[in-house]
């Protein structure tokens, strides 16, 4: 990839909107609103188009003029443009005629859209010259930090509720990483971190480098719009951990449209999907309040979701609000629900978010709060396999046989 000129301004409050410079800072110094990256749109309009993007290698690196970085990626060159799987079973189950899942359950390498968010990240961290990467985690950000600095070269520590699923942590810890569990919630792990990366010269990818973190979500929203044919969809059901995903996909809808890379017919409406055993986003949403009620003990299978006071919580909602959509909440039977008909309709086996997501779906469908005849694709963000214990006690025996064809027929039914 060639050097180029970059496109990025600065980092700018969201809140009072004052520029800093595109260094390791995330909050602003006056209002303590959070930061995001800037962009000059006028000269990516000058060198972004459909051809263009359609001649380069098939990664999240194709939009890179929309993307944080000054010099060229350095992680994630196989990351990105996983499959939009049109879904006729799935549809059909649901009542749907034109259902599309986003499958980044087998985004490279560790099978999550948290790939995404890394590469960016790590790419940053490395301009800015650090050596050591850390972050708090709920499981597939350790997974990403963890394998996407093994193959940088970087140090690298991972903080993690100390009660995450077997699968989550050993895929953390195969790749060298130190791992350190923290007695207590994801949200007094994201605090500890906090403390930590103010003493120790660290690029922690969801505190210092959020902003341009947060950015590598805009790539899964891209991809969507590049696969349905250069147009926007007319629905989107997304997982709400922190709520920066749905925020993400909302301005990579934006930024197309801005550009006129996307025929837009119409709004694209966005619908968060959270477990109820830690929904604070949902339930303002559905109370129609702007404040986000902190869940100070969440309970759900649905870990990976579970972030009681969601950085992003407030603009989640409003983007949600602004695009016509809603929010759900949907319990634990519900997302165990979701995974197996998903896997038994289209043979992805996604864990408990993506349960979320579908679940989510089938309750707007049967509420007919998305019409039958719009393009409606639902987030699938992570690989089933990571959180097989929920499905433990629903799955099926296994049939013992002796090895005779007698006894085979014998439970034929």
């Amino acid at each position: 990839m060639s050097e180029r000129s970059s496109t990025v301004l600065s980092l700018r409050c969201r809140e009072c909107k004052r520029d800093y410079p595109k260094e390791a800072l995330h909050v602003c110094e006056y209002c303590f609103g959070p930061l995001e990256v800037a962009y000059d749109y006028a000269e990516i309009s000058r060198r972004l188009s459909r051809e263009i993007i359609q001649r380069r290698p098939t990664n999240l690196w194709r939009y890179r003029e929309l993307l944080p970085l000054d010099q060229p990626p350095t992680v994630g060159l196989d990351v990105g443009f996983t499959p939009l799987v049109r879904c006729h079973r799935l549809g059909a189950a649901l009542g749907h005629k034109e259902l599309y899942v986003k499958n980044d359950a087998v985004c490279h390498p560790t099978l999550s859209f948290k790939d995404r968010v890394v590469s960016v990240a790590l790419s940053k961290a490395r301009e800015l010259g650090y050596d050591t990467v850390a972050c708090a985690s709920t499981g597939n950000l350790g997974n990403s930090t963890a394998a996407n600095a093994a193959q940088a070269g970087l140090k690298c520590y991972v903080l993690i509720p100390h009660d995450l699923e077997a699968g989550k942590i050993i895929g953390t810890t195969i790749y060298g990483a130190r791992v350190i569990g923290v007695q207590g919630t994801y949200d007094d792990v994201n605090r500890l971190c906090s403390e930590i990366a103010g003493r120790h010269p660290w690029a922690f990818v969801n505190v210092n480098l959020r902003p341009y973190y947060a950015e590598g979500s805009k790539s899964y929203g891209f991809e969507i719009q590049e696969q349905l044919g250069w147009r926007t969809p007319a629905h989107v059901i997304v997982p709400m951990a922190s709520g920066s995903l749905l925020t993400k996909i909302a301005k990579s809808i934006d930024e197309f449209v801005k550009l006129g890379l996307v025929e837009a017919k119409g709004t694209t409406r966005l619908y968060g999907a959270q477990a109820a055993g830690c929904g604070p986003i949902a339930e303002a949403v559905l109370a129609g309040r702007d404040a986000i009620k902190p869940v100070k003990q969440p309970s759900t299978i649905a870990k990976s979701l579970a972030i009681g006071n969601p950085a992003d919580g407030p603009y989640a909602a409003a983007a949600i609000r602004a695009s016509g959509g809603t929010a759900q909440a949907v319990s634990d039977e519900e997302i165990v629900a979701g995974i197996r008909l998903l896997a038994e309709t289209e043979g992805i086996f996604t864990e408990t978010a993506g349960g979320v997501t579908v679940a989510t779906a089938k309750r707007l469908l049967d509420a007919r709060r998305i019409p039958a005849d719009e393009p409606t694709v639902i987030c699938i963000t992570g690989q089933g396999l990571k959180t097989q214990e929920p499905l433990a006690a629903t799955a099926r025996p296994l049939e013992i046989i002796a090895p005779r064809i007698e006894a085979f027929e014998s439970i034929l039914t």
